[in-house]
Formats: structure tokens, C-alpha cells, sequence
């Protein structure tokens, strides 16, 4: 374990986190203009952005492809640019999730929906796990909801230490916990204390158990985690919507618990948070 520790120690200084650092101070400067300069500067710095971002575009043209036939190759190509656009957006709120002050966060223009139910549930004692998905404005949505009530999260370790250790203390400034993906017994425990817990199972990581279910009628690799959480916590799962407003700000909207979940069918269970996932982004 010490040796472990002088590694990473080592490695933040390495030549090759170098840029990490760079990035990391550009993204407080960030965090610290005003919400609406960060409005209108993402999509211009999205606009830059996109054209570099190859394989990112290669991918979103194919999901908006496999996900929405119905629209025309005309709609799909300006559903491909808004994202380019959403991209620079996405940075900035990243940089004031993870860095913006309490003062500024609390500045940010949002609106809650089912908010009220969610707080009657925490006062009962029941966990809940509130499923979302891997949207521009997650981050950002998950501190203004952490302003109301207490929300753990999970999370996916980052390759560079710099990055993984600055954003680990940055979530932990709001986040009443912070778990790995890997650390199931904490997470169990957790949510059978009547904890809370975001979580986006809307990625194939190639590892865990993971069933094959249709996402827009696409069969597509799910992972089964929101089954198992809630089947071994015996915690509720709740839809955790947020949508950023065309005139700014945000509404978030906690969907009422699913009803007789989970069943003893992983399958029947991910094809229903997969139809969660899919309302959230129609």
C-alpha cells in the first residue's frame, strides 16, 4: 500500500500530468466567470472544439443514427452540430460543478419537480437510488440537487492521478460520499442506512454483469447494476431527469419510485430502466 502511494505521489509530478495541471487551472479560471458569460461562451468554444473531437463525432453520429432513424439525414446532421455546440457547454458547467464557489452554484436558476416526494422517502429511512443517465449538464445537476439533499455518487477511477485525485476532493466538497464503481459492500451499506445514491448505468464498460436489452430499439450491452443495487440495499429507484432551460438554468425532475422493482428478472428490470434512460432523452 505505501509503495502504491509513493507511486501515485510520483506520478502527479511526472512530465506526463503535466498537461492534466494545465487543464485543471484553465478549468478554475473558468468556474470563476459568471453563469451567463458561460452561457454564451460554450457554444463558441464548442464550435472550436467539435471539429477535433473525431472519433466523439464519428460515435454520436452513429447513436443519432441507430436511436432516431425517423428523423431525415438533414434533422440528424443538425441534431450532430447542436452537440458540437452542447460540447463547449458541457466544459464550462463542468468547471462550475467541480470548482465554482458555493455562492455561485447557488446563483444558477433551477427549478425541482417531485422534490418534496423524494424528502418524504429520505424522512421514512428508505435508500433511494436515483438512476440517471451520462448527459452534458450531469455534473452541474448533481450539485444542485446535493443543495437540497444529501447525494452520494459513484464513479469510474480516472487514468491520470492528477485528474482523478482533483476531481475526487472537488466532489467530496458537495457529495455527502463518493464511491467506486468496484466498491459494492460501502454502496450496500450506504443505501441500507437510508443513504442516497446517483447512479448512470447508461455505459458499457465491457466488465460486470451486463445483459443485452433494447435502447431505442437497438439491442445494446446494459449493465445490471441498478438491479443487483436495489434487489441487496432494498433501496427504491428513482429517475433523476435534468434539462438545461434554452433561456438558461435548469429543471430537474425526480421521477416517482418504480413500482415492483426489482423482480427476480435482470433482464425485465434493465429493459425498464433502459426505457427510464430513453424518456429522459426524448
Amino acid at each position: 500500500m505505501k509503495r502504491r502511494v509513493r507511486t501515485a505521489r510520483r506520478a502527479r509530478w511526472h512530465p506526463a500530468s503535466w498537461p492534466a495541471w494545465v487543464g485543471l487551472g484553465l478549468l478554475h479560471l473558468l468556474a470563476r466567470l459568471p453563469y451567463p458569460w458561460l452561457l454564451r461562451m460554450g457554444p463558441w468554444i464548442g464550435r472550436l472544439l467539435w471539429p477535433l473531437a473525431g472519433r466523439r463525432r464519428r460515435i454520436a453520429a452513429r447513436n443519432i443514427a441507430l436511436c432516431l432513424p425517423e428523423l431525415g439525414a438533414a434533422a440528424q446532421q443538425r441534431l450532430l452540430r447542436a452537440q458540437g455546440h452542447d460540447m463547449g457547454l458541457m466544459l464550462l458547467e463542468f468547471a462550475l460543478a467541480w470548482f465554482g464557489s458555493d455562492r455561485a452554484v447557488a446563483a444558477v436558476p433551477v427549478s425541482f419537480e417531485g422534490l418534496d416526494e423524494v424528502k418524504s422517502l429520505l424522512a421514512s429511512g428508505r435508500g433511494i437510488l436515483f438512476v440517471g443517465g451520462h448527459f452534458s449538464h450531469l455534473e452541474l445537476a448533481g450539485r444542485l440537487l446535493a443543495q437540497q439533499i444529501p447525494l452520494a455518487g459513484m464513479y469510474r477511477e480516472h487514468k491520470d492521478p492528477v485528474f482523478e485525485q482533483a476531481i475526487l476532493q472537488a466532489r467530496l466538497h458537495y457529495a455527502s460520499a463518493m464511491f467506486r464503481r468496484d466498491e459494492l459492500r460501502p454502496t450496500l451499506r450506504h443505501l441500507k442506512a437510508g443513504g442516497t445514491l446517483w447512479y448512470a448505468p447508461d455505459q458499457d464498460y465491457r466488465r460486470g454483469e451486463h445483459v443485452f436489452v433494447p435502447f431505442f430499439g437497438v439491442p445494446a450491452a446494459t449493465l445490471t447494476a441498478t438491479h443487483q443495487l436495489a434487489r441487496l440495499s432494498g433501496a427504491v429507484v428513482v429517475g433523476f431527469f435534468h434539462q438545461r432551460l434554452p433561456e438558461g438554468g435548469y429543471h430537474i425532475r425526480l421521477a416517482p419510485p418504480l413500482a415492483d422493482f426489482p423482480t427476480d428478472d435482470p433482464a425485465v428490470d434493465t429493459t425498464r430502466v433502459n426505457a427510464l434512460l430513453e424518456a429522459m432523452v426524448r
